[in-house]
């Protein structure tokens, strides 16, 4: 069948697989001149002599040529002609004739088409293998890389967030209403007022017995009002969810001030309680200092009343004195301790624990993970880490740095030789530091499982409190309630 252009297209890649024709040393057939270098053979012609065939007068009959058998006149015999020079079909006629010298290809034309030797197409499917593989692998790289951008975004952003909530909520006006609206208020709630509050101190104490929404509220109620009122010592019943105006309101009201009560809050010194007790009672202070002179009047064998004088809110009858105000207040620590199951060789102990973690934590779940570091830090195995237990608040009882207002002990407090100073002294300090509540006994008796060495509060305002295991990750924690403070230079730290 005779060759079309259409049917070249199919062998385009066979061609690049040819052996490249060569000029040769042959000779023109019409001229005495060496031949010109020879030109690209025609797709026939590279066909033939990729088969080996030579082509003859009858193969290709030559364009007006009779078609006969016999040869032409003046021609060579048959077995003389080994190299006649291609002949071109119409098909080819533009392209030019190759000379008669070009070099055969010895590789059969089926062999090109022939399928790939196994070892050459194993070859090629482990390259191909080794490719797809670094491809998956430089995929879960860029996946990773990215996910470990958008992680460090978002953290950053929390971070941010966390540290910066209030200044950004005033930045774009998303500031929360600091007081509630009226109407909302519901229920009961005590306040006690000391002699010297100020409206600073009163604000803390309204927010803390859930009467203002925001512990400045009231504060800020009276700066912006211009108000500066005398406020009359005791205790005083109000209402939770009241607005700062109400608030005021009810304790000027002499109405609402109790009478021959005293309200104790956990965590309060002996030094502190006192004055409450005289403003609630309606006795002269001098009698309550009388009273706590003596620890063994109470059946205490210890060498003050500190970490005793449970709190709670109390109102007597008229006439009651000091010293029976003192029993009835060492009298209901002694029923707390039995009613936790503190034997009775241990009160001391477990009250002086208890009063550190009074002081410490913040939130519940806080004052039994605090209960486990002072296990920890006394166990005998972590005495090379811990040959002291170091908690600030016993730095800050002995060298009188309790109520200055601030969080963060002095440098002088920390050396400072006294006994209650776990900085200076091993072991627990000599005695209580303060007066715990049922909540903080139950915590030093039943300690929570955990391996905490460490724990900071990261944020003031919220108690939010960071509980570690190493020194390294302490000292991030130190960092987080670094940079929140700076954020908060008022906040007492």
């Amino acid at each position: 069948m005779p060759d079309t252009p259409s049917n070249d297209d199919q062998f385009a890649d066979l061609f690049s697989k040819l052996p490249t024709p060569s000029a040769g040393s042959g000779v023109h057939p019409e001229s005495d001149q060496p031949a010109p270098a020879a030109a690209p053979l025609s797709r026939r012609a590279a066909r033939l002599a990729a088969t080996g065939t030579t082509p003859t007068v009858t193969d290709v009959p030559a364009p007006d040529a009779p078609a006969s058998d016999a040869p032409a006149p003046d021609a060579p015999a048959p077995e003389e002609q080994t190299a006649p020079p291609a002949m071109s079909t119409p098909a080819d006629e533009h392209e030019p004739a190759p000379t008669t010298d070009v070099p055969r290809s010895t590789t059969p034309i089926d062999a090109l088409f022939a399928e790939e030797h196994p070892a050459d197409k194993r070859l090629v499917e482990e390259r191909h293998e080794r490719d797809r593989r670094k491809g998956r692998i430089a995929g879960w790289v860029i996946l990773l890389v990215v996910l470990a951008i958008i992680g460090g975004i978002v953290a950053g952003g929390l971070w941010v967030w966390n540290t910066y909530e209030e200044p950004i909520r005033d930045l774009f006006g998303w500031s929360e209403p600091k007081d509630y609206e009226s109407g909302m208020a519901e229920g009961e709630a005590l306040v006690t007022i000391v002699s010297g509050d100020t409206g600073a101190t009163i604000s803390e104490r309204l927010y803390d017995a859930g009467v203002t929404k925001t512990s400045g509220a009231f504060y800020d109620y009276l700066i912006s009002s211009g108000q500066n009122p005398t406020f009359v010592p005791g205790v005083f019943t109000l209402q939770q969810k009241m607005t700062s105006a109400a608030a005021l309101e009810a304790l000027l009201d002499p109405a609402n001030k109790q009478e021959n009560t005293a309200q104790l809050r956990e965590g309060l010194t002996v030094e502190a309680t006192l004055p409450l007790l005289a403003d609630g009672i309606g006795l002269p202070i001098e009698d309550f200092q009388a009273a706590v002179a003596d620890p063994s009047v109470y059946g205490v064998d210890a060498g003050s009343l500190e970490g005793w004088l449970f709190p709670a809110t109390y109102t007597f009858d008229p006439g009651v004195t000091a010293q029976q105000v003192i029993q009835t207040l060492v009298d209901k620590t002694v029923s707390v301790l039995d009613t936790v199951g503190v034997p009775a060789e241990r009160r001391g102990e477990i009250l002086t624990i208890a009063s550190i973690i009074e002081r410490e934590a913040r939130f519940e779940d806080d004052f039994y993970k605090v209960s486990r570091v002072i296990q920890n830090r006394l166990d005998a195995g972590n005495e090379e880490t811990f040959g002291k237990l170091q908690m600030d608040s016993t730095a800050q009882y002995g060298y009188g740095e309790m109520h200055d207002g601030t969080v963060s002990s002095s440098k002088e407090a920390l050396e400072d030789d006294n006994p209650w100073n776990t900085y200076v002294h091993p072991g627990l300090p000599v005695g209580p530091i303060a007066n715990p509540g049922q909540l903080a006994i139950d915590a030093a008796m039943n300690p929570v499982e955990g391996p905490w060495l460490y724990f900071v509060t990261v944020n003031l305002d919220t108690g939010e409190t960071e509980f570690t295991e190493t020194y390294a990750q302490h000292q991030q924690a130190i960092e987080k309630w670094t940079a929140w403070c700076e954020a908060n230079p008022d906040s007492g730290c």
